[in-house]
């Protein structure tokens, strides 16, 4: 049976050698490519992650279900010519998160056929998540670690009976590899601007490990146990609407170095978006080596299309082509339908006209599938690849792409600016996790 890449991982953190990985946390197809293309050009292994809200047995919101999301990243590598075989695919906090509503035993029963699901579908990388409390659950109490590790070893062992039928059929399957705890905000980032955040004490990483080791071992899951590599902790890193907070690992350094002690496990780092490249490299030599990262991928494909659409407004100035005004519909719609970013964003309604375009948090992204929104985006792409932008006129709005058109690194369509402005991101955590050394 192969290997698969993320033990190797392991054994090459173990030697003290600072090998990583990024997740791409996104279901966008510009994000997708972007990050299939880089693959092919660095000769790496690709890391890409559905959220249970986003991909579940009722199709999330957007409407894949598991098997629909591994075609879907399918088609996207065939038109690259990335081999499925370098992807990695991963399910983040699949547990009862989308049913809190519910009771434990309904919760959990939704659960474990999320679980089944992604697993039948041939995702290896499964992020267990029972943090959250359910609709019988104190909800004036902390959740015991003792309960988050019981409900996570119920689902381990769904994961487990799965994976033996998958094999049977496929003797090559690869075992997927398990995440445990969740030290995080909600997927999607902090809801509300922070101006620090705590790094996991070592008594609580320490708790959740052992907490999940004997939930493993009284259900007889050995093997399920020797398959989980990382735990998801808070190294101090984190981002609002405007700031981020960077990783300080001095700050982290008593959490990082109790890595010491386990020889199979890793720490995974969630909101890892727009740290500096200097910052992920010391986060991966410190033992945190899975960086997620989501919104600072859409946030960066929707920079490249408003660069695009300012683009088009001053090349089509008193032309009889009418422009895409994507910048406008994409507020338009946002407004009229404002269940993605209420929650997320506060303010006076100029701070939330602001925040609705430029937070980092980039809930734009819910709105990107909407079929004015891809409309406006289509006669964009159709306007920008019907004419050539002019030298200057690119290096005014996309100066890094300019550089790149210029040498002949990439041809100047709109859909390789987009990309391209994308990769700008992929770059800095291909920098840091030197992932290309994993097969």
């Amino acid at each position: 049976m192969m290997k698969h890449p993320l033990l190797q991982m392991i054994n090459l953190q173990k030697k003290g050698l600072p090998v990583g990985i990024y997740s791409v946390c996104s279901a966008n197809e510009f994000v997708i490519e972007a990050a299939l293309e880089r693959g092919k050009q660095t000769k790496s292994v690709v890391l890409i992650e559905a959220t249970s809200n986003q991909v579940n047995q009722y199709g999330g919101y957007t409407g894949m279900k598991p098997k629909d999301f591994l075609k879907f990243v399918e088609k996207i590598a065939k038109k690259v010519g990335f081999p499925m075989e370098k992807v990695i695919l991963g399910g983040d906090h699949l547990g009862p998160l989308t049913w809190t509503h519910l009771n434990e035993k309904e919760a959990m029963k939704e659960a474990k056929k999320l679980i089944e699901l992604y697993v039948a579908a041939g995702f290896t990388k499964i992020h267990i998540d029972t943090s959250m409390r359910v609709a019988d659950d104190d909800q004036n109490a902390m959740l015991s670690t003792d309960v988050i590790a019981r409900r996570g070893a119920e689902l381990a062992e769904v994961a487990e009976k799965t994976f033996a039928k998958l094999v049977a059929k496929n003797p090559n399957s690869l075992h997927p590899v398990f995440i445990v705890g969740s030290e995080v905000p909600i997927p999607g980032g902090a809801q509300e601007e922070e101006d620090g955040v705590a790094v996991t004490k070592v008594k609580d990483c320490k708790t959740t490990i052992d907490s999940f080791h004997k939930a493993f071992l009284a259900k007889d899951l050995k093997d399920a146990w020797n398959h989980v590599i990382a735990v998801v902790v808070q190294p101090g890193v984190e981002f609002g609407d405007a700031t981020v907070i960077e990783y300080n690992r001095k700050e982290a350094k008593k959490l990082t170095n109790s890595l010491k002690s386990y020889k199979n496990l890793v720490f995974e780092g969630h909101s890892t978006d727009y740290q500096t490249k200097i910052a992920l490299k010391q986060m991966v030599e410190d033992g945190i080596a899975i960086l997620k990262v989501g919104p600072g991928l859409t946030f960066a494909a929707r920079e490249g299309m408003f660069a695009l659409a300012n683009i088009e407004e001053e090349l089509f100035k008193g032309t009889k082509t009418k422009t895409s005004k994507f910048i406008d519909v994409l507020e338009e719609v946002m407004l009229k339908e404002p269940g993605n970013w209420k929650k997320h964003y506060h303010g006076t309604e100029q701070q939330l006209a602001f925040k609705r375009k430029y937070s980092f948090s980039d809930r734009c992204r819910y709105y990107l599938p909407n079929e004015k929104v891809q409309a406006a985006l289509e006669t964009l792409i159709k306007n920008i690849n019907s004419t050539e932008i002019p030298f200057s006129l690119l290096s005014q709005y996309m100066p890094i792409q300019y550089t790149k058109v210029r040498e002949g690194i990439i041809p100047c369509t709109a859909e390789a600016l987009i990309k391209d402005r994308v990769a700008n991101c992929m770059d800095e955590y291909l920098f840091a996790t030197q992932q290309q050394k994993l097969k």
